[in-house]
């Protein structure tokens, strides 16, 4: 068989990186849930249909096909796609079950995803997310928004990675600006306002001008509005300053002020108010927001979402939400590169039991159930070979301590330290800090 060649964009970690994988999973799961989020996960798979509705997307959905179709069967299989985020499945598990959920409906899902874009750093084609969405049937109370940052901010704090700054706006307060100015499409205007990042403002003026038909002096006010910035409420007065005035743009300035004063009051310095956020994306009407990994701006946003008010409809009933996802394999993919996340062992292995000879392994093996059964992950040496073998072989997987069972008494052996002790497999416990590995 000829040496595998590695496929782009599927990352395969390590067994170190997936244990410090688990480690971020676990704590932000925890975190959801602190807030009442419930679990939920949905199919990998979408009808194409409902997946294309967003028609910029077309190119980066995985279509499923059987290998060999069955001639006389149904074809659906063959209009399936494995969904590329997480909000379609979701809004279409709303609709299915809208009669038994209980409203506002909170729910996180933790997930595989795939996207067939180009893989670069930070970006790859199989990823994980962390979504979390507050849903509620025809109004969805504006506090919901402010209460987003907050939960990202708490799971990430508790993260061994550097600090994160979420970046918010409200669509309200571009849509109104743009109508007061007289530009005849906002929604052409967000979109070419949020690719101010990556063509800069000379090119948005252009794009401004023949997408959304924008004026010289139109396109001028439109970035003078996205250059505005700040740590707290006083973006408002520098909105107000431009001398533009419109009900939805007021809207839009009361809601935002809600989110910033709510996250300043909750964690200061967490939430910037950055007008140049616009998420381009057609169905956000609220709060938008984008999270940057301070020192790795450069490589855009981790975390990103927004309010949107139509969710899903079935007839006249609405579903509006508000939700925000972790780009887990995206963040996790960034440190990894940067060398900036590490795991104190390789092995979840804390104890390794020695065997004295093969007949007596079952001997061995019962000091590893009595220490399983009190919570200290244990393995039992793979050979029989001389004491000094069988203490490299845990050194070489970073296993910290060694036992020896005795004929009259075991005893255990810190092998960093040389220390060696007499030990009881239904007493003896290793110092909390060893008993886990140490993500840092």
């Amino acid at each position: 068989m000829s040496k595998p060649t590695p496929i782009s964009g599927f990352p395969e970690w390590s067994p170190p990186q997936r244990m410090i994988e688990q480690y971020v999973l676990d704590r932000i799961r925890s975190t959801f849930e602190l807030y009442g989020f419930a679990p939920l996960e949905t199919r990998a798979v979408e009808p194409l249909d409902q997946l294309l509705r967003k028609g910029e997307t077309s190119k980066e959905v995985y279509v499923i096909r059987r290998l060999q179709a069955d001639a006389e069967g149904p074809a659906g299989d063959d209009s399936l796609g494995l969904h590329f985020d997480l909000t379609v499945p979701f809004a279409r598990y709303v609709l299915e079950n809208a009669g038994k959920l209980q409203f506002p409906f909170r729910r996180y899902q933790i997930q595989k995803v795939w996207r067939g874009e180009r893989p670069q750093e930070g970006r790859y084609r199989e990823f994980l997310q962390a979504d979390i969405d507050i849903v509620d049937r025809d109004t969805l109370a504006p506090h919901h928004e402010a209460e987003m940052p907050l939960v990202v901010g708490d799971a990430l704090r508790s993260l061994p990675i550097p600090p994160v700054r979420i970046q918010v706006n409200n669509r309200k307060i571009c849509e109104g600006f743009y109508r007061g100015v007289g530009i005849s499409d906002p929604e052409a205007a967000l979109r070419a306002v949020d690719k101010l990042d990556k063509i800069g403002p000379a090119k948005v003026a252009e794009l401004l001008a023949e997408t959304a038909g924008a004026s010289e002096a139109q396109a001028k006010a439109a970035l003078a509005l996205a250059e505005i910035s700040a740590p707290d409420a006083s973006f408002a007065d520098a909105v107000r300053a431009l001398g533009v005035t419109d009900p939805l743009l007021d809207e839009g300035i009361e809601e935002l002020v809600r989110v910033v004063e709510t996250a300043a009051e909750h964690a200061p310095g967490l939430c910037v108010a950055d007008l140049r956020i616009a998420r381009g994306l057609d169905y956000y009407t609220g709060t938008v927001y984008e999270t940057q990994l301070v020192g790795y701006e450069r490589f855009g946003s981790i975390c990103s979402g927004g309010r949107y008010d139509n969710l899903a409809s079935a007839g006249t009933v609405r579903f509006p939400g508000v939700g925000i996802s972790i780009g887990v394999t995206r963040l996790l993919g960034l440190l990894f590169g940067a060398g900036a996340l590490t795991v104190s062992r390789d092995v979840p292995t804390c104890v390794l039991v020695a065997v004295a000879s093969e007949e007596q392994r079952a001997a061995s093996n019962r000091v590893a159930e009595a220490l399983r059964s009190r919570g200290v992950p244990t393995e039992v040496s793979p050979s029989a070979a001389k004491f000094g073998k069988q203490i490299r072989y845990a050194e070489r997987r970073g296993i910290p301590y060694v036992w020896f069972p005795g004929a009259e008494q075991d005893e255990v052996k810190d092998i960093r330290s040389g220390a060696q002790v007499p030990a009881e497999a239904g007493v003896w416990m290793p110092p909390e800090v060893d008993l886990k590995p140490l993500v840092g």
